[in-house]
C-alpha cells in the first residue's frame, strides 16, 4: 500500500512538471524564422549639388540651406537613416544668399550650431559610389546649383530611373525638380509625363532676377516634359505628390515635401 502511494505521488509530480514545461514553451514569442526579429530604419539618400558658379555672373551658388536642413531634421527626427551624397563628394557648395539673416529659419539656425551634421555635410560620398539598392528613397534639395550639374548628371539620371522602376519615392524641392529634365520611364517618355508636379515658378525666378542667367526655367522644363504643372502664389508653401514623385515649389515648401516623403515610407 505504501509503495503504491509513492508511485501515485511520483506520477502526479511528473505530470505537473510536464504541464508547466508546456505552458512555458507556449508563452515564448514565435517568429517566422524562429529567430529574434531585428527591425531596421528606412534609408533615405540626399543628393546635393556640387556646382558653385552662378552662370557667368561671377557670383556663387550651390544648394539652399533651408531646403536641406528642414527635410534633414524632419526625417532624422522620425528615425530615418540619412546618407548625404553629391557628384564630386566632399563639401557641397552652400548658396551664400541662403545664409543671410532674412532667410534663417528654426532648421537653419539649428544647422548652424550642429557640428556633427556640418561634419557629415563636409564629407558627402561621391555619387558614382552610390547604389540605389541600398536606399528606400531619394531626396534632392534645391538651390540654383542643380540646374547646371544634377540636371545633366548621368549617374543621377540613372539613380532616379532605378528608384522609380523599383517602386521607391523620389522627392525634390524648389529648383531641384530640374533633376527630371532628362529622366525617362520604361516607355522612353519623360518621367514626369502625365504626372502632377511643381517647382520654382517663372515669376519667382524673375523676382530674383535670374531668368536670363539660369540654363533653363524649371516651370518651362516640367511643362515641356508633359508634366501636369501647378503652383500656388509666389513664395507660398506648396507641394504635389503623384505616385512616387513628390515635388515642392520653393524653399517654404521643403517641410511639406519632407512630410509627404515620410508618409510614403511608413
Amino acid at each position: 500500500m505504501y509503495m503504491k502511494n509513492i508511485i501515485i505521488m511520483l506520477a502526479v509530480i511528473a505530470f505537473a512538471s510536464c504541464a508547466e514545461q508546456k505552458k512555458s514553451n507556449n508563452t515564448q514569442p514565435e517568429t517566422s524564422t524562429g529567430k529574434e526579429e531585428v527591425t531596421t530604419s528606412k534609408k533615405v539618400l540626399f543628393v546635393l549639388t556640387s556646382h558653385s558658379e552662378l552662370g557667368n555672373t561671377g557670383k556663387e551658388t550651390g544648394f539652399w540651406v533651408e531646403e536641406f536642413a528642414t527635410p534633414y531634421y524632419i526625417l532624422k527626427d522620425k528615425g530615418f537613416d540619412i546618407t548625404l551624397a553629391s557628384p564630386k563628394g566632399g563639401q557641397p557648395p552652400i548658396d551664400p544668399k541662403s545664409e543671410l539673416p532674412d532667410f534663417q529659419t528654426p532648421s537653419t539656425k539649428g544647422f548652424n550650431s550642429d557640428q556633427p551634421t556640418q561634419k557629415l555635410l563636409a564629407n558627402t560620398i561621391k555619387l558614382d559610389n552610390v547604389s540605389e539598392a541600398n536606399y528606400d528613397a531619394v531626396f534632392y534639395p534645391g538651390g540654383h546649383g542643380p540646374l547646371w550639374d544634377l540636371a545633366e548628371d548621368k549617374k543621377s539620371i540613372d539613380l532616379i530611373e532605378k528608384f522609380y522602376k523599383n517602386g521607391k519615392p523620389i522627392a525634390a524641392v524648389c529648383h531641384a525638380p530640374a533633376v527630371f529634365k532628362n529622366t525617362k520611364n520604361a516607355q522612353g517618355d519623360p518621367l514626369v509625363s502625365g504626372k502632377k508636379v511643381t517647382g520654382f515658378t517663372n515669376t519667382e525666378e524673375a523676382a530674383v532676377e535670374l531668368t536670363n542667367v539660369v540654363p533653363f526655367l524649371v516651370e518651362d522644363m516640367l511643362k515641356k516634359n508633359n508634366g501636369i504643372y501647378s503652383k500656388a502664389e509666389d513664395w507660398s508653401p506648396y507641394a504635389v505628390e503623384d505616385g512616387l514623385i513628390i515635388t515642392g515649389q520653393n524653399p517654404a515648401s521643403a517641410e511639406l515635401v519632407a512630410e509627404l516623403l515620410a508618409n510614403q515610407l511608413k
